[in-house]
Parts: C-alpha cells; sequence; structure tokens
C-alpha cells in the first residue's frame, strides 16, 4: 500500500478504446486513479456511475478520473458503453499496475477467500505525489467523498 508523500508507480494501460494512458501524460492535473474488482457487477456498476456522475465537479477541481481493472479492453468497452461512462477505464490485465499500487490481495466473498483486485483509490498530486488513499471504500458515496477531499486538499 502506497502512503501520501510517495511517488505514485508509473504505468501505460489501454483504455477501452485500445488507447495507451501514461500516468506521466496527466502531470500537472491530479489524478483520481481508482481500482475496482470487475466490470458491470452491482457494487463496481454503483462506483464506475458515481464517478461519471461526479466528474464534471471533479474536472472543476482539475482532476481526470481513471478507473483500473483486470478486465480486458473488450470488457471495458461493453461496460464503458452499457453505461454510458465519461472517463477511461484501464486495461491491467497482468495485474502490474493494480499490486505496484497495492491493490491486489485476500478477499472473502460468501464465506469463499480468493485473491483478486481491491476497491481502492489514490489521489495523485499535479507532480505525481500521492495525495490521499482510500483502503476501504463505500461504492455509492465515494466519487462524492473524493471530490470533497480534493476540494479540501486544493485550499
Amino acid at each position: 500500500m502506497l502512503r501520501p508523500g510517495e511517488m505514485a508507480p508509473g504505468f501505460a494501460l489501454p483504455d477501452q478504446e485500445g488507447r495507451l494512458h501514461r500516468l506521466e501524460d496527466y502531470r500537472g492535473r491530479w489524478v483520481v486513479l481508482y481500482f475496482y474488482p470487475k466490470d458491470d457487477t452491482p457494487g463496481c456498476t454503483k462506483e464506475a456511475c458515481a464517478f461519471r456522475d461526479e466528474k464534471g465537479r471533479l474536472e472543476e477541481l482539475g482532476a481526470v478520473v481513471l478507473g483500473v481493472s483486470a478486465d480486458d479492453v473488450q470488457s471495458h468497452a461493453r461496460f464503458h458503453a452499457k453505461y454510458a461512462l465519461n472517463f477511461p477505464l484501464l486495461a491491467d490485465l497482468e495485474k502490474s499496475v493494480v499490486r505496484a499500487y497495492g491493490a491486489w490481495g485476500t478477499k472473502t466473498m460468501y464465506g469463499k477467500v480468493f485473491e483478486g483486485v481491491l476497491r481502492q483509490t489514490y489521489l495523485i498530486d499535479p507532480e505525481g505525489r500521492v495525495a490521499w488513499v482510500w483502503e476501504k471504500v463505500r461504492p455509492e458515496a465515494h466519487a462524492a467523498e473524493v471530490a470533497e477531499v480534493l476540494q479540501r486538499l486544493r485550499g
């Protein structure tokens, strides 16, 4: 798990259209990098739609939203279109970025223990440092919470 003040690990991942996104492309802007377990599942859909609905406010605060999961580009394209998402979904099939950010770990669902992508979010400042970390996320309220923290940090 990365901590505030640490440099955010760089990445180069394709979005739902196959276009490559690099962290360095967003230097000078705040980046909301959120990790989610799986496209088109109930919690992930709530979280993605909340970021979709909060995107205008986040943009006004100078931030870009990037969602990351281990799903492939085609899955992201379907999910993106189905819910009219207005921000990139990045495909990390190798889970290298997920692991670099500490968003891979042990999960429990319905009594089964397994490894998977953890629902976590990082707010990265314009210089590329981690400014805030959310280890536990409530999908419905999370995007508004991120906007509130960003507003406080910006002064």
